[in-house]
């Protein structure tokens, strides 16, 4: 045996897929005056290292039976490059080394990564095509501090996890991998060895752009740094002025089940872009909020319990087809917005559960990395390298795929350390308190982050506590979201919406309770996927009324009022038409409705006013989130139902007064305070026919006298139907 040669324990650890430094031992390696060139080829009988042209540099000797083989061959260079060519029974093929190759990554990934503050963690982990040393293939990069073996297997080395075992980098816990040869398009997934020898299940790339269509869990390599984009003007615009004084009126979507194609399957992005950008645009919506869209197992989790938090689900496409809708909606003047979940992962096998044998993604304590309601694994906030990724992850929807923003769910289950667990079933901090230190940071460094890297794009909570100071900035001690859902707002309203009328005095306080807090942070007034499922019924179904006419006419009410409540609006899917059915992620949309008569299509048409409206009248929108853009008129009129108040933009825009009757009652001669005399216009009537209505109103205008009411100077004796919402604005003489 010649000193050149590998050891007989090095060979056949390496052949059994223990080496523990495949690169040490395979590949070119100078020995002095000549070069060693080792390889682990199976299937082959005869290999040759050889030029790019065919010429023979070196036949190499098979040590085992398996595919390992070496050679030596005197004043050759390791950097020299070469192909094998090998040879059996049924022919020969040619291949690059990947093990002639240097690194992909460098010192300072290993650095950012540790100190977590990559904030391109995309750029650098995950599947890469690229060209290396002059070589064409894919860069394989992943996270794996604790594995024993990383391996990245896929149908070019027929998931042989010998074949092409990862280099790891020491510092970091980092393991990557040059493949020569190896294209876009390609299937793979992580073969793992964890310290202590168990083969693990094979493994999703966490950073993966592209994931295999349901029932299939393998990654796919797939390139997100250069689609065709023409928002120029809709991403300039979007950094104009505070998102807190521009109107936001949002249609939540989950497009598999928005609207479905023939045999019920699902659109893809493409057509999703030609039907619903149009329709939502049409309606009058400034954004669509998408439920997940990261890949995901189970269509019943609706994407809230994503698997490839960097991949567009492919239930629709690929990746360019879902650049191609943001584009899309950016033309047509609609923002985009994600449902991002970075509170919580599903356990299935493929996923980031134990990646590398040990809790790694997961906090290692059951009761800070288990979540008992869900079933679900809680990231480990405090590791600076799991909560690297998830802010690469925030800025990676934004930076590749324009999106203009992130609304963040299930806050509050990140926010406790007591969340949803009874007495010992949590650990409390060290002081006894219950908030969960090492998520507040996270989520005050991620927002810091999305706001400065992507000026103009908002970031929402969907926060269902009274944690103060959730849309406050982070200099001022808050949390540093620009919105927060206003879950109390949409429980309160609903509740009061579906008494029947005639208790309706006794519960007046649902509708005027929220203005206490209506200020205290930036709300958004959600009606969303939540309130139409799980036996919930739909917001029409929801209605109180005795009959079809009363829950349209309640519908329809509450849809105004909504609309000159102060805060951002969203409506989920359906809600616009007044769906009967519950939401299913199975089935279309009950589309058919629109064309059955005048209630649906009447319901479609009021929320498309009130859009418009919403849109082009400053004071309803400008104030959204200031105490000086609202002022009560009529606050406690309990015994007939009635509530009125104004809404105030600039001193230049004309204020909007609103009017709602939530009884049956008609009510004909109403004395309502304004704040001056003179043409008041009503601009919008939620009785009337054109809605579905009765009819019944003020022939569009109405004239206040200097008659004082309601602590206002002036007042109109107005016509107030039955069930209805007004709206009035002041027209100068």
């Amino acid at each position: 045996m010649h000193a050149w040669q590998a050891p007989d324990h090095e060979v056949d650890a390496l052949v059994g897929g223990r080496h523990d430094d495949p690169f040490a031992l395979l590949g070119p390696h100078e020995d002095g005056t000549g070069l060693v060139i080792r390889a682990f080829v199976p299937h082959a009988v005869t290999l040759e290292a050889i030029e790019d042209d065919g010429g023979v540099i070196l036949t190499l000797d098979r040590r085992r039976d398996a595919g390992f083989f070496e050679g030596r061959i005197e004043a050759r260079p390791a950097w020299a490059r070469y192909r094998l060519r090998a040879r059996n029974a049924g022919g020969q093929w040619e291949l690059r080394d990947p093990y002639s190759f240097g690194p992909v990554l460098g010192p300072l990934d290993d650095h950012l990564l540790i100190e977590g503050t990559h904030r391109l963690l995309y750029e650098r982990l995950g599947a890469h095509v690229c060209t290396h040393e002059g070589t064409e293939g894919v860069r394989f990069a992943v996270w794996a501090p604790n594995a024993a073996r990383v391996s990245v297997v896929g149908d070019f080395n027929e998931w042989d996890g010998r074949r092409h075992q990862m280099r790891k980098r020491v510092d970091s816990g980092l393991w990557e991998l040059f493949a020569p040869d190896v294209a876009e398009g390609t299937v793979y997934k992580y073969e793992i060895v964890s310290t202590d020898g168990r083969l693990l299940p094979l493994k999703a790339d966490p950073f993966g752009f592209r994931g295999e269509f349901r029932p299939a869990t393998g990654s796919i390599v797939a390139r997100t740094d250069q689609f065709t984009w023409d928002d120029e003007a809709h991403v300039a615009a979007r950094a104009e002025g505070e998102a807190i004084a521009r109107p936001m009126s949002i249609y939540e979507v989950h497009l598999g089940s928005w609207r479905r194609g023939e045999g019920n399957r699902f659109l893809t992005y493409d057509e999703l872009a030609d039907q619903l950008v149009p329709y939502a645009a049409w309606m009058g919506f400034t954004h669509i909020e998408l439920l997940p869209v990261s890949e995901h197992p189970l269509d019943a989790s609706w994407g809230y319990q994503p698997i490839g938090l960097f991949a567009p689900t492919s239930r629709f496409g690929d990746p360019a087809g879902f650049a191609r809708f943001v584009d899309r909606a950016h033309r047509a003047g609609l923002s985009v917005l994600l449902d991002w979940v970075p509170a919580h992962f599903p356990t299935d096998i493929h996923g980031l559960a134990h990646f590398d044998g040990t809790a790694l993604y997961e906090h290692a304590d059951p009761r800070r990395g288990f979540h008992p309601d869900w079933n679900t694994a809680i990231y480990d906030f405090g590791r600076h390298e799991v909560a690297n990724m998830l802010i690469a992850n925030a800025l990676y929807w934004l930076d590749r795929f324009h999106i203009d923003g992130l609304r963040v769910d299930a806050v509050a289950s990140m926010l406790y350390l007591n969340y949803s667990r009874k007495d010992g079933e949590w650990a409390p901090n060290p002081d006894g308190s219950n908030d969960n230190k090492d998520a507040v940071a996270f989520i005050r460094r991620a927002n810091e982050t999305v706001y400065a890297e992507h000026p103009g794009t908002v970031v929402i909570a969907e926060e269902s506590t009274t944690w103060s100071g959730v849309s406050t900035p982070i200099y001022a001690g808050g949390l540093g979201f620009g919105f927060k859902w206003n879950m109390g707002w949409m429980h309160d309203t609903l509740d009061y919406m579906s008494l029947d009328p005639v208790y309706r005095p006794w519960h007046h306080d649902k509708i005027t309770f929220g203005f206490t807090y209506a200020f205290t942070e930036n709300f958004v007034l959600p009606i969303s996927h939540d309130e139409v499922v799980h036996g919930k019924g739909t917001v029409f179904t929801r209605m109180g009324g005795s009959d079809d006419w009363q829950r349209f006419a309640t519908q329809r009410a509450y849809y105004a009022l909504m609309w000159a409540y102060p805060g951002k609006k969203l409506l989920f899917m359906g809600q616009e038409f007044a769906q009967r059915g519950e939401w299913s992620e199975e089935r279309s949309l009950d589309w058919h409705l629109v064309g059955q008569g005048e209630h649906h299509a009447g319901m479609q048409k009021l929320v498309r006013d009130l859009n418009h409206l919403y849109r082009d009248l400053p004071a309803l929108h400008v104030g959204d989130c200031r105490p000086d853009g609202f002022r009560w008129i009529v606050v406690d009129d309990a015994a007939q139902s009635v509530f009125a108040w104004m809404r105030l933009g600039a001193e230049s825009d004309p204020p909007v007064v609103m009017v709602s009757n939530f009884t049956p009652v008609p009510r004909p001669f109403y004395r309502l305070g304004l704040p001056q005399a003179g043409t008041w216009r009503e601009i919008l009537n939620t009785d009337s026919a054109d809605y579905g209505g009765s009819g019944v109103g003020n022939m569009g205008v109405v004239t206040a006298e200097d008659v004082p009411a309601h602590g206002q100077p002036a007042s109109a004796q107005i016509v107030l139907p039955p069930l209805a919402t007004l709206y009035f604005i002041w027209e100068p003489a």
